[in-house]
């Protein structure tokens, strides 16, 4: 049998009106599903997928909490809303959701609304920690193309913004300056380090593209998790980026040499750290068209023909999985954009943003339905 990572997905989401407007309700959410959690800010809520390897199963891990979810709210005259950001507005205003938690006064005191974003984190289990590291490398290191292929967030407050991913842009990283790990030892004392000088207030106070994960970090882990990503509404699409990271990292499994960048690269740590972030910065403004610098030599390279490369290196083992269908949608991104790019074509023919968003608000339904009818007919 042909073994898979196991995956699994924490995915944030908004709610509001079917134009659009944000409309708190996280603590009633959480209240009503188990499932679900509460963000600081209540115009945000979260539910966490069961860890799988099967790509026929991760869909409905997926979208059955969202129906669910879609249910409730359309009780209440309410709906799931795309988009990574608060498109509509009003991100002047923190809208608590406990007033009595001491973790939301402090995320509220210390970021305010830049953290009121929606995305998606993928976690891929890792059980050898001895790899753990070379896969956080490399994944840190083309962590920008995931962010080109996933950006869904060009609003604020009623207008664009003149980027593609606002979320990666106003989230505040944390800290500042992260290095590339050599390995879990170094990783250690680095997070150590940075609990003792207050500039992170506990272990999971690690703001970056990704980061190793598990049950007592930093001491003990099992998986990786990419965290760059904007909302991905389209669980096809979800699928296809999961996979082409899922890939990579197979690939570096199979030959660390090859693909561990702190061995291979041509730049010191200190540069490639830096190459991430400019790389990053530079997505999360063009995306698909942003330029970037390869993290083998500093090399420029443009987003889509990066993209395209990985692709092509990672067919021979897609096919031998068995799952060349499954990364299929990237290809029709590269082709006519990500959700960002469409709707700013949209925005800039004449399309007012409640009917832009009202159009993408029912696409999502729709996805719902056809796949549930799927599920009925087998």
């Amino acid at each position: 049998m042909k073994e898979f990572l196991l995956k699994g997905f924490e995915v944030e989401l908004f709610t509001g009106l079917i134009t659009g407007q944000h409309v708190g309700v996280s603590a009633s959410v959480a209240n009503e599903f188990s499932d679900f959690v509460k963000e600081p800010d209540q115009r945000n809520l979260e539910y966490i997928t069961q860890p799988e390897k099967q790509y026929t199963k991760l869909k409905e891990l997926l979208l059955e909490p969202r129906r669910r979810l879609r249910a409730w709210l359309n009780q209440r005259d309410l709906t799931i809303l795309p988009g990574s950001t608060l498109s509509l507005g009003d991100s002047k205003e923190f809208q608590r959701s406990d007033l009595a938690n001491p973790y939301h006064e402090f995320i509220e005191l210390n970021y305010g609304t830049t953290v009121v974003t929606s995305s998606i984190h993928i976690n891929l289990g890792i059980d050898d920690v001895s790899l753990i590291f070379p896969s956080l490398n490399l994944v840190r290191c083309e962590a920008s193309l995931f962010l080109a292929l996933s950006a869904s967030s060009p609003f604020l407050d009623g207008s664009p913004t003149g980027v593609h991913s606002q979320r990666w842009l106003q989230f505040p990283k944390t800290p500042k300056k992260v290095p590339l790990f050599n390995d879990h030892a170094h990783y250690v004392h680095w997070i150590e380090e940075q609990l003792r000088e207050g500039k992170m207030c506990n272990e999971r106070h690690l703001w970056t593209a990704v980061r190793p994960n598990g049950q007592r970090r930093p001491y003990e882990l099992n998986r990786l998790e990419l965290r760059i990503c904007d909302l991905v509404t389209d669980c096809d699409l979800l699928l296809a980026i999961t996979a082409l990271l899922e890939l990579r990292v197979i690939s570096l499994m199979k030959n660390t040499r090859k693909l561990d960048p702190v061995k291979l690269s041509k730049l010191s740590h200190i540069e490639l750290a830096e190459l991430c972030d400019m790389n990053e910065a530079a997505a999360a403004k063009n995306s698909l068209d942003a330029t970037l610098h390869h993290w083998m030599d500093g090399r420029v390279i443009s987003c889509r023909e990066w993209i395209a490369e990985l692709l092509e290196d990672v067919t021979p083992l897609a096919i031998d999985l068995d799952i060349l269908d499954v990364l299929s949608p990237i290809q029709e991104v590269l082709d006519n954009g990500n959700q960002s790019m469409k709707w700013l074509n949209s925005f800039n023919n004449g399309m007012s943003l409640p009917i832009l968003l009202s159009n993408s608000i029912k696409e999502m339904e729709i996805e719902e339905d056809v796949v549930l009818q799927k599920e009925r007919c087998l």
